[in-house]
């Protein structure tokens, strides 16, 4: 009886150590690629996510275009007798402003200035002027639109202090219009010098309080968020690279201050020495405009048309 061997041949056990490696390294391929497809799929979700905090991080610091101040539809706010401002709605995004009615035609001087609160010219026309204009608009005998523009933010240390207290003169314009007078002729009053950080939000802030704005609390979170931004450089772009509407005369060189007295351009000059402005020579401008009944004494009488118009007192 003959017996049989079972036991694989040495080739057979060759060809299935080969195999068993195939295997071996086959799974190991497989293990790699999955391996290699999680660290890709790690990187790409990491990269994703870093992109998204990325763009989440710059359109949060880019204010998209808002709606200007209430009461500034043209840019500026209009203020009549009582040193009322003239209520408007808001100007919209990519919006042209509509000018203020003229009141040009009546006995009522239209004297519109455009300003930037860290101009030391505007600062001096304010200071040598501010007394005539006072009594001027106080009498009824004048309308005053200020419109606040910012062309001057490089002399703040980084700061943008032009568009800061713009901000903030727009701020009040939307929440008290009826202070606006006076909180302009205190940043004027208390204006710092170029080539400084400028004002802090907080004195700003106080001379709102000070100027006894309603809803102060709304006009401080306008101020400190900086609200009215995008109507500010929007505003100041419209100065100085559009024609003024409403006006007979372009200035041939966009700067502050501007000034309009019923549509025609005050050529103003200053004291060769002192740099100051005269206010004389804005009196007789406004008695030119007017015509010769009219005196920086005028108190106003009724007109045929019910609008008040200044009278000559001795």
């Amino acid at each position: 009886m003959s017996t049989s061997n079972s036991r694989p041949s040495k080739n057979d056990r060759r060809d299935a150590a080969r195999e068993k490696a195939r295997q071996l390294r086959e799974e190991q391929r497989k293990k790699e690629k999955r391996n290699k497809l999680l660290v890709q799929g790690g990187l790409i979700v990491a990269l994703l996510a870093v992109v998204a905090v990325v763009a989440f991080v710059i359109t949060s610091s880019i204010k998209p275009p808002a709606a200007g101040p209430l009461n500034m539809l043209s840019d500026g706010v209009k203020i009549g007798q009582g040193f009322k401002a003239e209520r408007t709605g808001s100007l919209l995004p990519d919006k042209e402003p509509i000018p203020s009615a003229s009141n040009a035609s009546s006995d009522v001087l239209d004297i519109r200035v455009y300003v930037d609160y860290l101009c030391p010219i505007c600062g001096g026309f304010e200071a040598a002027n501010a007394d005539q204009i006072q009594k001027l608009v106080s009498d009824g005998a004048a309308t005053l639109e200020i419109h606040p523009i910012a062309i001057l933010d490089r002399l703040s240390q980084g700061t943008k202090y032009s568009t800061r207290s713009a901000n903030a003169a727009a701020c009040v314009a939307n929440f008290s219009p009826d202070n606006f007078f006076d909180f302009s002729a205190l940043l004027f009053k208390n204006q710092p010098a170029e080539n400084t950080p400028g004002l802090d939000d907080e004195t700003i802030i106080g001379f709102a309080k000070q100027a006894g704005v309603d809803k102060l609390k709304d006009i401080t979170s306008c101020i400190n968020s900086g609200t009215f931004d995008s109507w500010v450089e929007g505003a100041t772009d419209r100065f100085i690279n559009k024609a003024i509407p409403g006006v007979v005369t372009q200035p041939a060189q966009k700067g502050t201050p501007t000034i309009y007295v019923n549509g025609q351009l005050y050529p103003y000059t200053l004291n060769q020495q002192t740099g100051a402005f005269d206010p004389d020579e804005f009196s007789t401008f406004l008695v030119q405009v007017l015509g010769s009944n009219f005196s920086n004494q005028s108190t106003p009488s009724p007109s045929p048309s019910g609008s008040p118009s200044p009278s000559a007192t001795p």
